[in-house]
């Protein structure tokens, strides 16, 4: 706040200066660009001389000083704990079930059948007619004689002829069959993490303080206001020094394992079998053998007679009739039967195992620590600083007569002139205060 008014006070000031300098000509333009030796005086005038003061002003210093204090930090350390899991795995278990199931036998019935049809049987009559005749009677002699001729005689035999055939069978068998499951293996690991162990640091920084508004004169001893470098004062500010640590942290993952398990598992297959039967088969073989007969012969000779005969005279007709016979007829029908057979199937299952797993949990911890924080305390100190006033003085301009115009040095204009210092205070004058290392203003820039 301080900074603002001095400068809104140094542009007033310099509004103000030239608003008086543009009201002394009136509007005219001004002489104050012509050289000092255009506007010099020929008489005695009064000027302003500048005397400097050396004042003291209390001015409170922030400082900053170290305080330890004691706070509780919280800590976590990894726990592990040993926990029994109870985990299943699955079992496989043949079981048999017994299933029905339909088969047609076929059954062979033979049953007879009654079937009517007309036959012509012949039927004969006998009648008789005489019919007398001359015949020649053979008379008959009979003789035997041995006739023999070759037969052919069939001869039976059975025999047995083996019949073979595959049957498949049934055998139930015991192997050893691989079974994977994935177990869950605990995998530890190590991760480097960077960490900012850092700490504060104190540095002491160099400022400047806003421009002063001070009272100086121009080359015609006029007074102006003009802008005068602040003082620099030294602050404290705390800067961040980084310093990384890397360390490495156990990362403990569950990562999957197949296990590889062996397992007895029954196994039912069909074995083909071959069977053999005995089936009894009838041959026929014909054998020839050499018969031996004897045949009557018989002899006929003629003698002639006169025979007085009764000659039976046969009719034949066909008389139709109705006979009626069994004809067998063989069926077949099929019989449905229930048959009941053992089949395996397999049943999965869960058996329980327990498992022991390590658990990682935190566990809090509180911890006792010392740690340095600065303390802010405002400490007074004197700071010098100038003073600059104005004196008026009589200033008399160089008279020809005088020593240093030519003239005798008895002049009283001469001795009466102003001396090197008073010329040098006409030119403006910069008052520069003193570097004091340890003031530093107190305001919001402290």
């Amino acid at each position: 706040m301080r900074f603002l008014l001095a400068g809104a006070i140094a542009v007033l000031a310099a509004g103000l200066q030239q608003t008086a300098e543009a009201g002394c000509y009136c509007g005219v333009s001004s002489y104050s660009c012509c050289p000092t030796t255009a506007c010099q005086p020929t008489c005695c005038y009064t000027a302003c001389k500048v005397e400097r003061q050396t004042c003291y002003r209390t001015v409170y210093e922030t400082v900053y000083e170290p305080q330890q204090y004691t706070c509780e930090k919280t800590v976590y350390e990894t726990a592990y704990e040993d926990q029994e899991v109870t985990c299943y795995r699955t079992v496989q278990e043949t079981h048999y079930r017994e299933q029905c199931y339909t088969v047609s036998r076929p059954v062979t019935e033979t049953s007879y059948r009654e079937q009517t049809y007309t036959v012509q049987r012949p039927v004969w009559e006998t009648s008789y007619r005489d019919c007398s005749y001359t015949v020649r009677r053979p008379v008959w002699e009979t003789c035997e004689r041995e006739c023999r001729r070759t037969v052919c005689r069939p001869v039976w035999e059975t025999t047995e002829r083996e019949c073979t055939r595959t049957v498949m069978r049934q055998v139930v068998e015991t192997v050893n069959r691989e079974r994977c499951y994935t177990v869950m293996r605990p995998v530890t690991t190590y991760r480097t993490v960077r960490q900012d162990c850092g700490r504060w640091v104190t540095q002491q920084v160099q400022r400047q303080c806003p421009p002063v508004a001070r009272w100086t004169t121009d080359e015609c001893c006029r007074p102006r206001l003009c802008m005068v470098p602040g003082p620099t004062y030294t602050t404290c500010r705390r800067v961040w020094c980084p310093n990384i640590v890397e360390r490495q942290i156990p990362c403990t993952t569950y990562q999957p394992q197949v296990v590889r398990q062996s397992c007895p598992v029954q196994v039912c297959r069909m074995v083909p079998e071959t069977v053999v039967h005995k089936v009894p088969v009838r041959t026929c073989r014909w054998i020839s053998e050499e018969v031996v007969q004897k045949v009557p012969v018989r002899t006929c000779r003629w003698i002639t007679e006169t025979v007085q005969n009764q000659v039976p005279v046969r009719t034949c007709k066909m008389v139709c009739e109705q006979r009626v016979c069994k004809i067998p007829v063989t069926t077949c029908r099929m019989v449905q039967e229930t048959k009941t057979c053992r089949v395996p199937y397999c049943v999965s299952k869960q058996v329980p195992y327990t498992v022991t797993r390590r658990v990682a949990h935190c566990v809090p911890r509180q911890v006792t620590e010392t740690r340095t924080r600065m303390v802010a305390r405002c400490v007074p100190k004197q700071v010098a600083y100038e003073v600059c006033r104005l004196v008026p003085t009589t200033v008399c301009p160089t008279l020809p007569g005088c020593s240093s115009c030519g003239t005798s040095s008895s002049c009283s204009t001469c001795n009466s002139a102003p001396s090197a210092e008073q010329y040098d205070a006409q030119k403006p004058v910069t008052p520069v205060p003193e570097k004091d290392p340890m003031s530093a203003p107190s305001g919001p820039d402290a």
